[in-house]
């Protein structure tokens, strides 16, 4: 399969869990961005207030494919 692909990097956050955070992301992004093809984890963090874990934060890098309307 050939194509052009473009890489956004995202930041999805839960106060659940990093892969409800990923997935939130996800999901947000499918909604503005065509053919999702693959969201890589590269950091993972939290937040912390009053010395408990706040939120789940994930950096994501997000492939989606260029059309060019030929297709």
């Amino acid at each position: 399969m050939t194509g052009v692909y473009k890489v956004i990097e995202l930041v999805g956050s839960s106060e659940t869990s990093w892969e409800d955070a990923a997935r939130l992301a996800v999901e947000t992004a499918s909604k503005t961005l065509q053919d999702l093809r693959v969201a890589e984890v590269i950091k993972q963090d939290v937040t912390i207030k009053d010395g408990k874990i706040d939120k789940y934060r994930v950096r994501l890098n997000v492939s989606f494919k260029y059309h060019t309307g030929d297709e």
